[in-house]
Parts: C-alpha cells; structure tokens; sequence
C-alpha cells in the first residue's frame, strides 16, 4: 500500500471539480447546518449557565433573573445576525460585516478576534467535554484527561480533512441524544415541581429584598451584571451560521435564518431550562463534577435503579461527546475565516487554498495545532479558558452590531423597514458593549489581560504581512510597465484586425513546439513568452500556452464562481493565442480549473507531451531584490513543483528567472 493509498483510506478519494452535483452533495441542510454550526451553541449549555449562577454566590434564587436575560439575549442576538444574513447572503460573518461597514482594518481585528475565538472553540469543547465524561469515571485515571482531549483534537483534524458532510454526519446521534436527554431533564425538573412554582416565585422576591438591604440595590444590580457576563460564553457559536453560509444549501439565505432559529430555540431553552433546575434542585459545588453532572443525578436518583443511573450516564456521555461536536464550528468557519482574510492578503494566501476534499486544509490543520497548544499549556482548564473565550467573541459580537447600526442609520432615507432594523442591531449593540466591558474590567487580572494580548499581537502580525504584500506588489506592478511588455501589449491591441486577414497558421509537426506556463495575460507570462523568443529566435514554430486557475476559499462558493474562473482562464489564454497568431505562429491554449495548480499543469503537460513530443516547457519565476524568508513563505513558488513532476516524468521544463528591481531614488 503506496503513501496515496493511505492517504486516500484515511481522507477520502479526491473529489471531481467539473462534477455538476458537487456544490449540492458536500453542503449542508439547515438540520446538519444545526449540528455542525449550531453544536457550538447549544453546547455552552454545558459551562455558560454554570458559570453565570456560581457568579451569583449565595443569592442562587436571582438566577431567575439571569436565566430569563439569557433567553432575551439569545434571541436578540440570533435576530440581529438573521438580519445580517440578510445583508450579506453570501457570507457575513463579523471579519466581512466589519470590513465592509466598518473599515478594512476594523474587520481585520474583528477577523483575529474571531479566529482566536474559533481555536478556543475546539480548546475549550474538547475540555470541557473530558471534564464532563471524567465526572463520572474513577477518580484514579484522572490525570488522563489531557492525553484523552489531545487526541480527539488530532481525531477531529483528520475527520474535518475528510470534508464538511463527512464531519457533521456520523455525528447526528450524538447530537440528538444531548438534546433529547437534556429536554427530558428540564422537562421533568419544571414538572415535578410545576405546583410549587409560585413558591419559587415568593422565594425570588425574598431573594431580592435580603439581596438589596445586604448589597442595596446598586450592588444587587453590580451583582446581576456581573452574573450575567460571566455567563458570556452561553451565546458564543450564534455567528457561526453567518460565518459558515457558502457550506449551506441553496436557498443559502433561507437555510441560515432556519438554522438560526433551530439553534436559538434550542439554545434558549437548554441554557435557561439548566439553570432553573439549578435552583430547583439545589444543584451546588462538588469537587471533580460540573453543575450539570450534580443537577442530572439530584434528578435521577429518585428514579427506578438500575433505570435512573443508566440515564444519567447516556445523558452525561451525550453531554461529554456533544461538547467535542461543538469543536466542529472551531475546524469549520475557522478555516473559512483565515480564508477569506487571506485572500485579502491579511495573512499569507496559503491559507485560502483547499485541498482536493474542497476543505481549507492549511486552516485546519493551524487551528488544531494551536488548540492543542492551549489544552497543553491551560491544562485543561475550563475555568482558564471560558474567560478568553468570552472576551474575544464579544469583540467581533460589537464591531457587527456596530457596523450593523451604522448601516441602517446611513441608507435611512431608501429603506422603509429601517427604524425596526436599527432597533434590533441597536440592543444587540448595548447587550454585547455591556457584556464585552463587564468581563474585561472583571476578569482582565484573571487572564484576560493574555487574550487582548495575544489578538493585539494577531493583529499585529496580520498589518506587517498586508504591508509586506503591498509594497511587494508594488515591485510586482513593474512588470506591466517595463517598455518591452508594453510594446507586446499594443503590438496585440492590432492583431484582432490584422489576424482577420491572414490565414491561420497551421501546425508544423517538423518545427519545436514551446509551451508556455502563463497565469493569465500579465507581465510575468509575456515577459517569459519575450524571452523565450529573445533566446531561442525562430527555433519554435509552434507555441502553446497553459494556464490553470487556482479554486481557493474566494471560488468556491458556488458553481457560477466556478464558472466565471473557467471563462476568466479561457479568456486569457485566447489573448496569448491571438497574439502569436498575429505573428505568424501556430497557437493553442489548454486551459484547466482546480485547488492544485501545480496538479493541474502537471496533467494538461503528460497529455500535450504525447501529443506533441517535441515539445520544451517554460515556466517563469520571479526574483525579487532580496531572497527572504517572506518571500518563500508569502509566495508559492508553483513553477518548481511543476519542475520537479515534469522532470521525474522525463519532460523537458525550462525556469526562465524574471528579476524585479527596486523603483529608483
């Protein structure tokens, strides 16, 4: 069994870009969009209501309070981003929402913010999902915990290689399991207590008249919202459908605001269901378990054994094997994220491209890298990590609300529905300034002084490479005004004419036939077509010209993207033929599509190579002023991966180096 045996057994067979079928089998219905995305969401279940009623200390009956907030604020905040799917139908997530109504550099931060917050999604998931399965297991193998969530990362990155249905749908059981135990739970908490739930009621109220003559009511308030940010990390993954809507299906728009519903109402009801039952059944601090884990067995041990602990251990295995589902939002809009930031050359374009799965496999494989970091480095701790989880995605929750606001305040006067909208973003902007503050000011000794830091330094990073790119492209620009280049350009501006009135000419299978490896009609293809001809003279009768087009994240989002990149590549390469035509050469062009140009190339050059044996291939490089370590890491330097298959299949491939110099003082 050969290296691509293996791979293809552990990843899957590549898949068929010209498949016409394939945008519909690999996306997502809003019921697995509900899973992949939306288990995110519905996982913070798990530790965000948790957190919020330790906050309240011994005032557990103002919980009543926080749980109904909560539900509020995930309806607010699932409305304010259906009305940004609106807005953006094909992707609108905080890092494209802030960039197009903010600034370019407001979304750029919103973009690290969200990816930091993404690896901590597959960090504290995974935690917390041996947390929950350990509560219940000997105390003994404890100090296994961390081997155990090390290797369900490195588990989830080779599943997520395998692409995104692939990742979402084995794990629909599991799914479906937490939500039905988890419903029976609460259910039955409310019920079994439904004639005493006007005793709940007094007993709120004596909470908070005692609350108030100990704290008054500025410390009662102090104390809500205090509790009710540290239950932050409840509302964390309602982003994702807008992060993740090129995987969804088409109707796209209709298929988000489904699973944004789906998700809210879920949400809702487990987050604040939890945390009534907390108050019902007493629910307190026990070493070793979380709060769910003590609620579930208040609850079932009053039940029919051996029947109430083998339903506290499906529950609990759910809960624990759900939480490691949540990481998937972490390894799916993640990725995307990167992409989509690399594409705009915030961070080097390596990571917009994908793999032959059609997944972002450079993304996938940084975020599970650096969430195994944390895990390593946090030890596991939930406590640790909820607290830079929180505060990171409530930065881009307010650059969109923000953005959001600022867009219905400006097109005012042309859309009718208007003031609704606003007020809807409007709340959404309060809620998560609120939240955003309260847990930075609180929390900011306790660590989240380090997830400022590290998404400062993120972003940092990110301006060095866009400025590095900048003044490279700078350097790049040259090509298209050097005076030789310029003079093939007008010499081709005539050839459409004069080629009318002569005759095509006809391939001389005796003559030495060139192949020039061009990505499209730029400096860089015509400098290497011009000094093909300044080297070789009239050697080569025949010319022929191969470009592929890269499919990265920008591409592939539907099959008119693809379409239009086919066209593009068509197009350019008839600009190449018709020139040379122009001059008396025979010309033809072989144009292909898909995620490894190298790949490509490489094919179209094994079928041209049989049928036309005399043939040399050119590829062209560039050298820029100084060899740096940017340079190699920020450029792809596709011309030598090509080199090298040519050459092992014993083709001729020729690199004709394209030096680019400084401008001149």
């Amino acid at each position: 069994m050969g290296i691509k045996d293996i791979k293809d057994f552990v990843i899957g067979k590549a898949r068929d870009i010209n498949d016409p079928g394939l945008f519909h089998k690999i996306s997502l219905i809003a019921f697995f969009a509900w899973i992949g995305l939306g288990a995110d969401g519905l996982s913070s279940s798990c530790y965000g209501p948790e957190e919020a009623f330790r906050a309240l200390g011994p005032h557990t009956y103002l919980g009543v309070f926080i749980a109904i907030a909560t539900a509020i604020t995930i309806f607010v905040i699932a409305a304010s981003y259906s009305q940004i799917v609106e807005l953006f139908p094909s992707g609108g997530g905080g890092y494209i929402v802030a960039s197009k109504l903010l600034s370019p550099m407001a979304g750029m931060f919103s973009g690290c913010a969200l990816l930091i917050d993404y690896v901590l999604t597959i960090s504290l998931s995974v935690a917390s999902g041996a947390d929950a399965l350990f509560s219940f297991l000997p105390q003994g193998i404890y100090h296994y915990k961390l081997y155990f969530a090390a290797i369900i990362i490195l588990i989830l990155i080779v599943l997520n290689l395998r692409g995104v249905k692939e990742s979402v749908v084995p794990l629909i059981p599991i799914f479906l399991t937490f939500l039905i135990t988890h419903s029976i739970i609460i259910l039955y908490a409310l019920f079994s207590h439904s004639a005493g739930l006007h005793g709940l009621a007094g007993a709120t109220i004596t909470e908070v008249q005692k609350t108030r003559l100990e704290l008054g009511w500025f410390g009662m308030l102090l104390l809500l919202v205090r509790a009710y940010s540290m239950g932050a990390g409840t509302y964390t993954g309602i982003e994702a459908v807008s992060n993740g809507i090129p995987i969804l299906r088409e109707p796209k728009v209709g298929t988000a605001k489904k699973t944004m519903r789906y998700m809210s109402l879920s949400l809702a009801f487990t987050a604040g269901g939890l945390m009534l039952g907390y108050i019902l059944y007493n629910a307190g601090h026990h070493p070793g378990k979380t709060m769910n884990a003590v609620l579930i067995g208040n609850i079932t041990s009053t039940w029919h054994q051996p029947f109430g602990y083998a339903f506290l251990l499906i529950t609990l295995i759910s809960e624990a094997v759900l939480l490691f589902v949540a990481a998937q939002t972490g390894f799916l809009d993640g990725p995307r994220v990167m992409a989509n930031m690399a594409v705009d050359r915030w961070f080097p374009f390596q990571f917009a491209l994908l793999s032959e799965r059609f997944v972002v496999k450079n993304g996938i494989f940084l975020m599970g890298i650096a969430s195994l970091i944390i895990v390593i480095l946090s030890k596991g701790s939930v406590k640790f990590m909820v607290i830079l989880y929180s505060i990171n995605v409530f930065i881009t929750f307010l650059l969109s609300q923000l953005g959001m606001v600022r867009h219905w305040w400006r097109v005012r006067n042309n859309e009718k529905k208007w003031a609704g909208k606003i007020i809807i973003n409007g709340i959404g902007l309060v809620l998560t300034a609120i939240i955003l503050v309260s847990v930075v000011l609180i929390k900011f000794h306790e660590g989240g002084w380090l997830t400022i830091f590290v998404t400062v330094s993120l972003a940092a990073i990110a301006i060095f490479i866009k400025r590095y790119y900048f003044r490279t492209r700078t350097l790049l620009s040259r090509l298209d005004r050097l005076e030789h280049v310029n003079e093939i350009t007008q010499n081709h501006k005539h050839a459409d004419n004069s080629e009318k009135q002569r005759a095509e000419p006809i391939y001389d299978p005796q003559a030495k036939t060139a192949v020039i490896l061009v990505n499209g009609f730029n400096g860089m293809g015509l400098h290497t077509l011009f000094n093909v001809i300044r080297l070789f003279g009239n050697q080569f009768k025949n010319y022929l010209f191969v470009e592929a087009g890269m499919v990265d994240a920008a591409h592939f989002k539907g099959a008119e993207e693809l379409d239009n990149l086919k066209a593009h590549v068509d197009a350019e390469l008839a600009r190449y033929v018709s020139f040379m035509r122009s001059q008396g050469y025979y010309a033809k062009g072989f144009g292909t599509v898909g995620t490894d140009v190298a790949e490509e190339i490489s094919q179209v050059a094994y079928e041209i190579f049989k049928e036309y044996p005399k043939s040399i291939f050119f590829g062209g490089q560039i050298v820029f002023p100084e060899d740096t370590i940017l340079n190699r890491l920020l450029y792809n330097h596709t011309v030598f991966a090509v080199q090298r298959r040519l050459h092992h299949e014993g083709i001729p491939l020729i690199i004709m180096p394209t030096r680019v110099d400084r401008e001149d003082n």
